[in-house]
């Protein structure tokens, strides 16, 4: 096998949303420890030898990579294939104790898992599959040979979901995988796309979640 691409996919750091009880929206700023997290995979990123930088639109995820924009001498190019899973508008910023908002919230995480069901202007889990399948075509596509991407935790481990399972992937499959999963903030995932002497490719995971940078 040769390896055509590779992938450097890193989650933004810690947002301020995360660390309150509340719905996160797209656009919670880094806490200082997000900042900090931020640095620490900036300088593991300048070390690493990439040709495009690529970004979230997401507040959270273009302050990630601003550090590492700035580490590298890398200009951040932004793309919306790589934003969070989106949730119903109406609930953004509302507190978890929030009965109105975390029924919603619930109903909208089983479309998650549901083909066919929709929950307002949430994404639904064809939208965010069909996604996933979009932004690995996407990098596939692009000419760059290496690429540093700066996403989030649940919409990466769907683009991992759908490279390790295919098109046998469910709903249960999918909501098994995404509960079983962690994700660390900056932590470091590589994908690589490879391909045989007959050029038949496929994507293959070689690194998930290193967050050796933090310690």
């Amino acid at each position: 096998m040769q390896t055509e691409k590779i992938i450097y996919f890193v989650r933004h750091g810690q947002s301020l949303d995360n660390a309150l009880p509340v719905f996160q929206s797209p656009y919670s700023p880094l806490t200082e420890k997000g900042r900090e997290q931020a640095q620490k995979i900036a300088v593991r990123a300048a070390n690493i030898s990439f040709d495009v930088l690529i970004s979230s639109s997401f507040q959270r995820a273009q302050e990630t990579a601003a550090f590492i924009a700035e580490a590298t001498g890398k200009r951040v190019e932004t793309s919306d294939f790589f934003v969070e899973r989106m949730k119903p508008t109406s609930v953004n910023g509302k507190l978890h104790g929030d009965e109105a908002a975390n029924a919603l919230w619930k109903k909208w995480e089983e479309s998650l898992y549901t083909p066919g069901m929709r929950v307002e202007d949430g994404e639904n889990f064809d939208d965010i599959v069909a996604r996933a399948d979009k932004a690995l075509a996407y990098l596939h596509d692009r000419p760059e040979r290496s690429i540093f991407v700066v996403t989030h935790g649940y919409f990466l481990r769907t683009m991992l979901a759908r490279v390790l399972v295919g098109d046998a992937l469910t709903g249960e499959i999918f909501k098994r995988f995404q509960r079983g999963a962690m994700m660390e903030n900056t932590g470091l995932t590589v994908l690589e796309y490879q391909s045989d002497d007959e050029g038949a490719g496929r994507w293959r995971l070689w690194v998930y979640n290193d967050h050796a940078h933090l310690g």
